[in-house]
């Protein structure tokens, strides 16, 4: 399994997995297997960081090598001035350390950035690509979790933990294999100790590993949660809710903590073992090192030798222990966007995918579609719906609210595919078209508009990304948005804060009319468009809509008369269905549903008069 070529799960496995034990889940470093790929794109960098690793690793297996020479043979009188030549070597191996160890430390970190900044591009691609169906279950508040937190996590493993613990790996088999050289006696003791070292090593760390899972699905729910309160914090503070989201903040991040202080009691249990038997066993050999020294089986210098490597040994044994519950903690964060990373888009482009026509109208057609969303699978949305556009022509979809109008422009932008049926856009089948050419065909006006933290000119070039300044412009006077943008204090440069909040509702949809004008379609879809103007405001508009629907095949969704009184056709929809389909004077005179709606509205409009 890999972070790219994982195995296929749809959303709702994606959540089922969410909440799984450290059943079924990859174990020791396979999840840090995913990360060859984005390794491998500076192999250079990581072989010099692993030879300069290498060179501070021999450095310093080089010193006690010194020193044995030095207490042996450079005490005496005749050799007296061999301690000079010592230090000196001693000297430069301590400057070839140094330089090695920072030269190690600038790759590694430098390359923990850079995988990291690739990958953490690779999780916001993937999460784009994804599916209207994945997004009806999960929480955007833990996605951006992963997609921040998880990654600085393997930030730190990467650069920082994994270099620690392989510079201490060749460091402790280094030192044994010396020790070995140095007296096979003494290490027979150390080699006995060993097992009884790792082995909590390898048992405790696959504890730290399931409770850090654990607290960074705590700090997920948590984050997800601050989200959502965050993105609403004026409906939370009209209802006059703040405690109560206070409290179930504080409970959410008391969790959190209370996971993590599981996973730290672990590291530091494990810690404390390592720590104690690796320099218990130093202690021994020192003892029986020093009954050597006594009966002449050994000279001062080789146990000096032999001890800085024991301790070399137990240093790097001990700094394992401590990188073994970063790296496990990592490895968390691995498998959570191991099993974002795994997760495939229900709505892909065909192998062979067919071609538009260049020079299509916006035809659309619906023959005999049914549809019911994936987290409704018993709500048949739409039921038998069949219809045809042709080029040019406005039609309007009116009916209650469920009746599936919205529904239809979700499967012609194909953010979900039809059940049973055809949807058919310019004469081809929208499932074998690529869906980024089908929607580069179409511009959509929601009826909660989208509006960015940016500027009023990037939120209107959003449409279309290359359109010049005054094609900007003139789109803003197209959806009588200039007269309050030429108000602001910075014109088109002002910046509308996140989610256009500096804005009034009717501000913003003019915002989403102007970025569709500019768009500049064959197919328009306006969800409610003029909902949020006034009476002054959407007089304005449709005029402008007058002008922009001339050439292109238009689909509303409206309630306003305004809006259904200039369309060719309407189609009445109830229950999934249509029902009624006509001219609005046609439809008044049969007396359905049309008629009824439109009856209610009358009576709404006069008695607000």
């Amino acid at each position: 399994m890999n972070f790219i070529d994982g195995r296929q799960a749809s959303s709702e496995a994606f959540a089922k997995d969410r909440g799984k034990g450290e059943a079924g889940r990859s174990r020791g470093v396979r999840p840090f297997l995913a990360m060859l790929p984005f390794i491998a794109r500076y192999r250079g960098r990581a072989i010099a960081a692993i030879a300069a690793l290498l060179v501070a690793s021999l450095a310093t297996l080089a010193v006690p090598i010194a020193v044995r020479r030095m207490i042996d043979f450079g005490f005496t009188g005749e050799r007296i001035g061999l301690i000079d030549e010592y230090f000196a070597a001693l000297i430069a191996l301590v400057g070839v350390l140094a330089a090695a160890s920072a030269l190690r430390y600038y790759l590694v970190t430098v390359m923990g950035e850079r995988i990291v900044a690739d990958l953490r591009s690779r999780v916001f691609d993937h999460l784009t690509a994804l599916s209207a169906s994945f997004f009806d279950n999960a929480r955007s508040g833990e996605l951006l979790s992963r997609l921040t937190a998880d990654t600085t996590q393997l930030k730190i493993a990467v650069g920082t933990s994994i270099s620690v613990a392989l510079r201490n790996l060749v460091l402790f088999v280094g030192s044994v294999v010396m020790m070995v050289v140095t007296s096979p006696r003494l290490s027979f003791f150390v080699i006995v100790a060993i097992p009884v070292i790792v082995l909590p090593l390898v048992g405790f760390s696959r504890v730290v590993r399931r409770r850090s899972r654990v607290a960074q699905d705590s700090l997920a729910d948590a984050s997800a949660y601050a989200g959502e309160l965050i993105g609403a914090v004026r409906v939370l503070q009209a209802f006059t809710n703040e405690k109560l989201a206070g409290g179930r903040f504080s409970n959410a991040v008391e969790r959190a903590y209370l996971a993590a202080l599981g996973s730290t009691r672990a590291r530091a249990l494990l810690t404390a073992i390592v720590i104690f038997l690796v320099f218990a066993s130093v202690v021994l050999i020192l003892w029986v090192g020093a009954q050597d020294v006594l009966e002449q089986r050994i000279t001062a210098g080789r146990l000096s030798q032999f001890v800085i490597y024991a301790v070399f040994a137990a240093a790097a044994l001990g700094e394992m222990s401590q990188m073994f519950g970063e790296i496990s903690q990592a490895a968390g964060a691995a498998e959570r966007l191991n099993e974002l990373l795994a997760v495939k888009p229900a709505i892909t482009a065909p192998p062979h995918p067919k071609p538009l026509p260049k020079q299509g109208g916006g035809e659309v057609a619906f023959d005999r579609v049914r549809f019911a969303y994936p987290a409704r699978p018993d709500v048949t949305t739409l039921d038998e719906v069949s219809f045809r556009v042709e080029p040019g022509e406005k039609v309007a979809i009116v009916g209650p609210s469920g009746a599936g109008k919205s529904t239809i422009f979700h499967l012609l932008l194909r953010f979900y595919d039809a059940d049973s049926g055809d949807v058919r856009f310019e004469g081809v089948r929208v499932a074998d078209v690529d869906p980024h050419d089908l929607r580069a065909r179409i511009a959509l006006v929601p009826q909660d508009p989208t509006v960015f933290a940016a500027s009023i000119a990037d939120n209107i070039r959003f449409g279309r990304p290359d359109a010049s300044d005054a094609d900007i412009r003139r789109a803003a006077e197209l959806a009588a948005a200039s007269e309050f943008i030429d108000r602001l204090p910075q014109d088109f440069d002002t910046l509308v804060g996140e989610r256009g909040i500096t804005l009034s509702g009717g501000e913003r949809q003019r915002l989403a009319i102007a970025r569709a004008i500019l768009r500049a379609a064959p197919l328009l879809l306006l969800d409610e468009a003029t909902s949020a103007l006034d009476s002054e405001n959407e007089t304005l508009v449709q005029a402008g809509f007058a002008r922009l629907m001339q050439d292109r095949t238009t689909l509303v969704i409206a309630h306003r008369l305004a809006t259904v009184l200039s369309c060719d056709r309407i189609l009445v929809m109830d229950h999934g269905r249509i029902v009624e389909e006509g001219r609005h004077d046609s439809l008044i005179a049969q007396g359905g549903l049309y008629a009824r709606l439109a009856r209610l509205q009358f009576d709404t409009a006069a008695a607000a008069e």
